[in-house]
């Protein structure tokens, strides 16, 4: 088939305007299996060494990471309580500022809180107040969360509800870390930035050590199981870990860190772009988009919470598009996967509704003239239609029949892509990519 051919296939226009059938529960969610010895076991020969090493070797950092917390205390002493819980770190670890304020008493505060919170592995966990006090001897590294619920019928609760996102990528950790620590040691150039200096370094050594064998992230590492095991799109975590060590390979800024580890950060960025590619959803042969996460051995799409279907995810897909249009000099499989992915897009968008709160009812997806772009967060693999998950595991065709509570407690609908879209032009014109009717 030709490339003008599956682009207008991709672009077949989804119909949401003709009179809608009876809504329906469609299918039902099911977890996503883990990295274990036995499925690395049944890997071709000439794969299983690399994967059998690292899976030793996150066993070996998550007990040493969980080690050092009781040889911090004295005999008998009582570890501190857990840090508590706040949103993203975007509010207590600015990275917008001008250069000046991180030479503020305020911003070494910051980066010193960052510096106690960081594993033994040397990454750090999620949703923490970075601007509050240091970590204290044996207190642990992560905050109580929403993966306290002991319910085991959730995807998501813990193999020990004490122990859980020790070193992460989700929800902009770890990376966001070790850029404002940067930001810090650059107003430091002596002596009084080496710490940060270090504990940067000690970030770069761990996202080297998390990649997977084909070049891919998990949310967590050490690995810890479940749906955290997979490669991660969610929240741009394998492009902001691959933005990062690209930056660290490049930029004058980073010439603090040790010359070998430039270069394995370079190596590691061109076996994670590598992997993008070829984690690309294909229906029927056709590119279309990106899953939030896709299982570390097969690359196939995956299912995350209980209401997080195996889909292709239009926030992902713009995530990933977005950084694919950022690298320098793009070959031909970079083009053809771009252009598909905005293909895609286009096609899935819908026009003419709106998503927003009616009454008492909270947030209902509705025909409202003039309204639109609008993409559903996620589509099935298999028909590419829009889907939605409730919290019982049911997967539904239209996100006014979930339950209230998961309707409103998740943008099924969202505006995103739009972004990638009007991107997309000037990179086109900028490399030489002819553009279709579609793109």
């Amino acid at each position: 088939m030709s490339r003008l051919s599956w682009l207008a296939l991709a672009a077949a226009p989804v119909v949401l305007l003709a009179a809608p059938a009876p809504a329906r529960v469609i299918g039902q969610n099911y977890p996503a299996q883990s990295l274990t010895a036995d499925r690395i076991a049944a890997l071709p020969k000439a794969q299983r060494a690399a994967w059998a090493d690292y899976l030793a070797r996150s066993q070996r950092q998550r007990a040493a990471d969980r080690a050092s917390l009781p040889a911090e205390l004295k005999p008998g002493q009582t570890p501190p309580p857990p840090p508590k819980a706040v949103g993203g770190g975007q509010y207590n670890m600015p990275l917008d500022r001008d250069a000046a304020w991180y030479a503020t008493p305020a911003a070494r505060s910051v980066a010193d809180t960052i510096v106690s919170y960081q594993t033994p592995a040397g990454g750090w966990s999620k949703n923490q107040n970075r601007a509050g006090p240091p970590r204290l001897p044996g207190q642990r590294y992560a905050n109580d969360a929403e993966t306290m619920d002991p319910d085991r019928s959730n995807f998501d609760a813990p193999e020990d509800r004490y122990w859980t996102f020790v070193g992460t990528l989700d929800n902009d950790a770890t990376w966001m870390e070790m850029r404002f620590l940067e930001k810090v040691a650059a107003t430091l150039p002596g002596r009084g930035g080496d710490r940060y200096r270090a504990s940067f370094v000690k970030g770069v050594r761990y996202l080297l050590a998390a990649q997977y064998p084909n070049g891919g992230w998990p949310q967590i590492y050490p690995l810890e199981g479940g749906f955290h095991d997979g490669i991660t799109f969610n929240d741009n975590a394998m492009a902001e870990a691959a933005m990062l060590l690209q930056a660290v390979a490049t930029e004058p800024r980073y010439r603090f860190v040790p010359a070998d580890l430039r270069s394995k950060s370079a190596a590691a960025v061109k076996r994670g772009v590598d992997l993008i590619l070829r984690a690309q959803v294909r229906v029927n042969g056709t590119p279309t988009g990106w899953s939030q996460q896709v299982d570390p051995l097969t690359l196939a799409p995956i299912s995350a919470r209980n209401y997080e279907p195996r889909s292709i995810a239009s926030g992902e897909t713009t995530d990933v598009l977005m950084f694919l249009m950022q690298q320098p000099n793009p070959g031909p499989a970079i083009k053809t996967a771009v252009s598909s992915g905005i293909a895609w897009l286009k096609a899935r968008a819908v026009y003419d509704h709106a998503w927003e709160k009616v009454g008492d009812e909270g947030r209902k997806f509705f025909p409202r003239k003039g309204g639109g772009a609008l993409w559903s967060r996620n589509y099935d693999v298999a028909t590419q239609r829009p889907i939605f998950g409730d919290k019982d595991k049911s997967i539904h065709d239209d996100v006014n029949f979930i339950s209230v509570g998961r309707r409103n407690g998740y943008n099924w609908w969202v505006t995103v892509p739009q972004r990638a879209i009007d991107a997309y032009g000037a990179w086109a014109s900028r490399n030489g990519v002819a553009r279709t009717a579609d793109t």
